[in-house]
């Protein structure tokens, strides 16, 4: 995956500000998207584009349980979610409805990448490139059902092996 970054250089960035609780009853996800991240940035929507990353700090996703921010976000164009750590429920939503990559970096990434850098990530090999400042960082691997989960296409599409 390549993408730009947006940074938001902050730790705890809840649903609510991922997608303000007025939008839930919106279904149409092109609709929902547009307003993704509208309350912690009005002109995200503006500025977003296909195939985007958002870099975080810690506890990513915190907050209510709601499956709309993950959604809201990949159907904006965010292809990943790199952060110091996520909310689980955020986690999973997003691993296990295919919507997004949950990538978990460490501090070093945190504090190399920047705001509009180019990056790419390789999930087979862990490891994330700053085309911008040519630096690599490694990611926290994904575990072994994780990976299976994703590899499918999320959970729905998931069979376990029953060896």
């Amino acid at each position: 995956m390549k993408g730009n970054i947006i940074k938001y250089a902050r730790d705890n960035i809840d649903t609510d500000v991922i997608i303000p609780g007025q939008y839930l009853k919106v279904h149409d996800y092109a609709e929902l998207a547009t307003h993704a991240m509208e309350g912690l940035d009005p002109d995200f929507h503006s500025k977003v584009k296909e195939g985007d990353f958002i870099l975080s700090g810690k506890n990513f996703g915190c907050g209510s349980s709601r499956e709309h921010a993950p959604i809201a976000l990949s159907h904006s164009g965010i292809k990943a979610v790199l952060a110091l750590s996520f909310a689980r429920i955020f986690y999973r939503n997003a691993v296990d409805g295919a919507f997004l990559l949950p990538i978990e970096i460490e501090q070093d990434a945190y504090d190399g990448i920047s705001e509009g850098d180019e990056i790419t990530i390789d999930v087979s090999s862990n490891e994330i490139k700053n085309i911008t400042k040519n630096q690599t960082y490694k990611m926290k691997p994904f575990s072994e059902i994780i990976g299976k989960i994703i590899a499918a296409g999320g959970l729905f599409k998931y069979k376990p092996d029953h060896d």
